[in-house]
């Protein structure tokens, strides 16, 4: 009989690693904790189906145990290497109760930030988060500005003590000294290896498509590992992960789906757009101002049908321009619309260029205009460091204007994000009146930053308190850019300028399909009363062909490597819109939605216009064809270099 008092070969394995046993339960508890929180939270908008949640509830948990494998990586190193002799001193004991709480604060704070991340984008951690990660500063102050972070920091940390006490003796237990050797100690780590290396050979964030529901989706996800997902893709490699056709036949059908009417192939090359656009008649060498408004919905203007009265600058400016009705945002994200609306590019899988490497001397818009002697300039109320904005149009074509160049007697208000609208459009007025007395044009592409959380702005201004939401930073906006009309007609500038107002993304984009469409809508006018005339126009359209449209109302003639097209002009190919996620694109003709996703994943979809409702549908071959020209297209152009300055 064995002797009962001599450990056997298994009991010091257990007791050195039950630790592990212990926090794997907190952590599986706190992730099932997340998910039916954010589950009640989405459930109005997500589907009821049994079978869809029990799927969601198998994948989540199987998502929950890799990342908590990995997590567990390097306390599975510390027990499996830690000499008997340092694992036994009282020490030891103390750390891992303080380890122990650490975990616990991670846990409830990481359930915290979950649960204000989903209740603002609609989705679990993603690239966007890791921007949050990345540019501190801003993001740390936006949350202390948009929410009690004392308090909230305070409560997190009075639960965890709670938790911790409530534990702490099986904490005892499960650090109890205990005997082991090395070979022991291998042996059992082994066991915590092998989930992680299965992980990282055979899973990624594919599996938790599940559903056509994308909220079911996200919650089959784990927070913490779609967190690093994100991190690790920053680029996504079209040609390996999507739906590809030839790539000749794309590059060719591209070249047809981007000629304009007018416009004329420069050489022979079947792998590249570059054209001449040709307007006969003279050029208009007017002044351009692009305001990009901060998560400007078209929802929320009256012109839209909204009837809450925020709007009434732009829905009288709606009445006395070019007013495009059927606009879209290519994606969710600022830098997505500043790389739409300046390079005339598709979204590409994974960041937008703005932020990659290698983004110089790029065809822009700005680098257009430039060449025809315009004086160019990005102008910014934020730090422009954020995002990579300032390197990106300092080296496409543009002179930067941002906060820090702002002397201290321009700014009368600023939060974390930048100097109030108004104090920002003064500073628009200035670089125009220094520009028109040194007898240039110029050409300003101009980003807010009002109507953005914490939605603060100066006090007096309009009848809702200053950090009361969302409504408050759409009036605000608002109300500054009819400050900014009205100072600007003051001007003698003002009769030879083109203002154009539109959205860089909507306020929000989550749904419960992949890519609802409703929420990329987005408004653009074209204000110039000596040159413009007033109208409304229907035709779909996308952020990328705003440059070619205002140039073709300036009537420029240009070489052009832009994707977009002048919608005022007629062309053979058929209305169309892109929008995106990170990992999703979309290709939008009439009420046709495609969505193409990694792992060759394509679905298509009929849209409601009236409410975006979606329903799945065959799709037809020819837009197929179309979306894959545009976006393998685009993506072969930009991996090659081809969208480089001629």
């Amino acid at each position: 009989m064995t002797d009962m008092t001599t450990p056997s070969a298994f009991q010091p394995i257990k007791n050195r690693f039950r630790i592990l046993y212990l926090l794997s339960l907190v952590f599986l508890l706190q992730s099932l904790a997340v998910r039916i929180v954010l589950f009640v939270k989405a459930l109005p908008g997500m589907t009821h189906d049994p079978l869809v949640l029990v799927e969601m509830v198998s994948v989540g948990f199987l998502y929950d145990c890799i990342t908590f494998a990995y997590c567990a990586i390097p306390f599975t190193l510390l027990l499996a290497l830690l000499p008997e002799r340092a694992y036994l001193h009282r020490s030891f004991r103390f750390f891992m109760h303080g380890v122990f709480f650490a975990v616990l604060f991670i846990l409830l704070f990481d359930a915290a930030a979950e649960y204000l991340f989903f209740d603002e984008f609609e989705t679990r951690f993603n690239f966007i988060a890791i921007d949050y990660l990345v540019y501190t500063r801003e993001v740390v102050g936006n949350i202390r500005e948009s929410y009690p972070l004392n308090k909230i920091l305070l409560g997190i940390g009075t639960a965890a003590a709670a938790l911790y006490l409530l534990l702490r003796k099986r904490i005892d237990r499960a650090v109890a000294p205990a005997t082991s050797t090395f070979v022991m100690r291998l042996r059992q780590g082994i066991v915590f290896a092998v989930l992680p290396l299965f992980a990282l050979l055979f899973v990624d964030q594919s599996w938790t498509n599940i559903s056509r529901d994308n909220y079911a989706n996200e919650l089959a996800g784990n927070g913490i590992y779609d967190l690093f997902a994100a991190f690790r893709n920053n680029e996504l490699d079209f040609q390996k992960l999507y739906l590809t056709m030839d790539e000749d036949k794309a590059l060719h059908h591209l070249q047809e789906l981007v000629s304009e009417k007018n416009g004329q192939r420069v050489g022979a090359d079947r792998r590249d757009i570059e054209r001449v656009v040709a307007n006969a008649g003279p050029e208009k060498k007017l002044n351009v101002i692009v305001i990009i408004e901060e998560s400007l919905s078209a929802e929320y203007l009256g012109s839209f049908g909204n009837s809450e009265g925020a709007t009434p600058n732009l829905d009288r400016l709606a009445k006395e321009s070019l007013f495009f009705t059927h606009v879209f945002a290519t994606g969710t994200r600022t830098v997505r619309g500043l790389e739409a609306i300046t390079l005339s590019l598709p979204p590409l899988p994974g960041t937008s260029v703005v932020k990659r490497p290698r983004n110089e001397d790029l065809f822009s818009w700005g680098t257009l205009m430039r060449s025809k002697g315009y004086d160019t300039r990005f102008i910014y109320g934020g730090h422009g460091y954020f995002d990579n904005m300032n390197y990106f149009f300092g080296h496409n074509g543009f002179a930067v204007t941002d906060r820090s160049d702002l002397a201290r007697d321009e700014i009368t208000y600023a939060n974390v994000w930048g100097v109030c609208d108004e104090d920002l459009f003064r500073r628009v007025v200035r670089e125009g009146s220094r520009s028109h007395d040194e007898g240039k044009p110029f050409f300003f592409e101009v980003m807010t930053t009002s109507n953005h959380r914490p939605y603060t702005y100066p006090e007096g201004k309009i009848d809702i308190p200053s950090g009361a939401g969302r409504g408050g930073g759409v009036k605000y906006a608002d109300y500054a850019i009819g400050r900014f009309i009205d100072e600007v007609k003051q001007q003698p500038w003002f009769k030879d300028t083109v203002i154009i107002i539109v959205a860089d993304h909507c306020a929000a984009s989550g749904g419960k399909v992949d890519l609802p469409v409703k929420r990329y809508e987005i408004p653009l006018l074209v204000y110039a009363p000596a040159h413009v005339s007033p109208g409304r126009v229907d035709r779909m359209m996308s952020q990328i062909d705003i440059a070619p449209t205002v140039l073709g109302i300036l009537n420029m003639s240009y070489r052009s490597r832009f994707f977009g097209r002048d919608v005022l002009r007629s062309c053979s190919a058929p209305d169309r819109a892109f929008i995106s996620t990170y990992q999703k694109l979309g290709y939008l003709t009439g009420d046709r939605l495609l969505v193409a996703g990694p792992k060759k994943r394509l679905d298509s979809y009929v849209i409601a216009r009236a409410d975006g409702s979606a329903s799945e549908i065959k799709p037809r071959e020819q837009d197929v064809a179309d979306m894959l020209s545009y976006f393998q297209g685009a993506s072969t152009i930009y991996k090659n270099r081809r969208n480089m300055l001629p």
